[in-house]
């Protein structure tokens, strides 16, 4: 009977179950067989719903969603494009530096390809950048921002984990910058290459870009700088940074009003929010299962026959994430894979902030592989292209940011470098 209703939740399953019920529903049937009561989800709900870190969630999406809305992007942009413009392949910089900028605050990659893709890719296309490498670029540049604060999935899986969070947005900030880094020399090599028309600095332009950017572009450092300070914990740092968004989009530019767009923005933010935790409070039931039924520790087991070196664990650890970044959103993965990696992690004497960058930056670069990776039916269906094309557009870009996974993951000081910086 047990294996029929594993069989049947499976089938379900790829029929289109909600993930959350799926998992639900797997937590329960695994409680049901260890002879658990189900009173084990609800206690973990209770937990969850009285964790304080969580506030910072739907807290800094909100202020994401407020960024997305009205003229952020151009100003973003256009302060890019006079800071980098002049550039060899500049414009291609201006894309990935503005996109990482852009998901490190709204913490979700399809709003970014979606909110500046519309903005950007016809601009590389009429400054003659052939077409593959513009839709390349812009793909995966959404995906590029997540090791920056405010960083969503950074707070979750310090959250799931039990890291802290403060040291993960230190750890997270040169492994970033790398992942930017990389394609960006990229895009200099191809323009160069290409012989691109390059305007030249203008001192005032930049001047002029900066003035009208001046309210947006401190937000990450001044959320850094409250938490590093002792000024404000991550929550409080969330509530300040929506109450700085509404002033600058309400009272500066304004660009929203308080009754009419509001109200609709929340409404629209607290939907993803509702979906993460939903998922969060499913996951957190079946985890306990997970962890009662010993499923780490025979996984373990059966990989130290398998895998002997730290090396090896780390090989086949990035495989499978990329996997799982290929087959499911960032915030599911954390949810379900985070409480399994952990402790195998642990055993092969890896440090747990190197593990969130790593983590991390896997699931990123899942976002994406080919044949399923979630950004590449997001530009698909943006930018009105096949996405036979997409898979081959992107494969440059993709090849590079495997190569910085490969640093990130073997050279684990580029993480650790920061956090045992402050700490010291």
């Amino acid at each position: 009977m047990i294996i029929s209703m594993v069989i049947l939740l499976i089938i379900l399953i790829i029929l289109g179950m909600p993930l959350f019920a799926g998992i639900l529903a797997a937590g329960m049937l695994g409680l049901y067989v260890s002879g658990i009561e189900f009173t084990a989800i609800p206690i973990e709900i209770f937990r969850l719903a009285n964790a304080p870190v969580l506030l910072a969630i739907p807290l800094f999406t909100f202020a994401g969603y407020l960024m997305a809305e009205g003229k952020t992007s151009t100003r973003l942009v256009r302060f890019s494009r006079s800071l980098f413009g002049w550039m060899p392949g500049g414009l291609g910089v201006v894309a990935l530096v503005s996109c990482a900028f852009f998901t490190a605050i709204t913490g979700a990659t399809g709003i970014t390809i979606i909110a500046l893709g519309g903005l950007l890719f016809p601009a590389l296309i009429s400054e003659k950048y052939e077409e593959n490498f513009s839709l390349g670029l812009m793909t995966t540049s959404g995906s590029l921002g997540l090791h920056f604060p405010p960083s969503l999935p950074i707070i979750l899986y310090g959250f799931v984990s039990g890291t802290s969070i403060e040291k993960l947005f230190m750890a997270g900030v040169l492994p970033g910058i790398l992942m930017v880094g990389v394609p960006c020399l990229f895009s200099v090599y191809m323009g160069r290459k290409w012989k691109l028309e390059r305007p030249p600095f203008s001192p005032g332009e930049f001047l002029g870009a900066l003035k009208e950017a001046a309210w947006e572009l401190p937000i990450p450092l001044l959320i850094i700088f409250g938490i590093y300070s002792g000024f404000s914990t991550a929550t409080e740092a969330a509530a300040l940074t929506v109450a700085y968004v509404l002033f600058v989009k309400v009272l500066i530019f304004k660009e929203l009003s308080l009754t009419r767009d509001i109200p609709r923005i929340m409404k629209e933010s607290m939907k993803m929010v509702g979906g993460i935790m939903i998922i969060l409070g499913a996951a957190l039931g079946f985890t306990n299962y997970l962890v009662d039924a010993f499923i780490p520790m025979k996984i373990l087991n059966f990989m130290e026959g398998m895998v002997q070196s730290k090396i090896g664990f780390l090989l086949i650890l990035n495989l499978f994430l990329i996997l799982v970044g290929c087959m499911m959103d960032i915030f599911s993965a954390i949810l379900v894979v985070v409480p399994l990696i952990v402790p195998l992690a642990s055993r092969f004497g890896i440090d747990p902030v190197h593990l969130g960058i790593v983590f991390l930056a896997n699931l990123g670069i899942g976002y994406n592989t080919p044949p399923v990776g979630l950004n590449l039916f997001i530009a698909s269906s943006r930018f009105d292209r096949p996405i036979v094309q997409l898979y081959k557009a992107t494969l440059p870009f993709l090849f590079l940011l495997l190569l910085t996974l490969l640093l990130i993951t073997y050279w684990p000081a580029l993480s650790l470098f920061l956090p045992n910086l402050l700490k010291s």
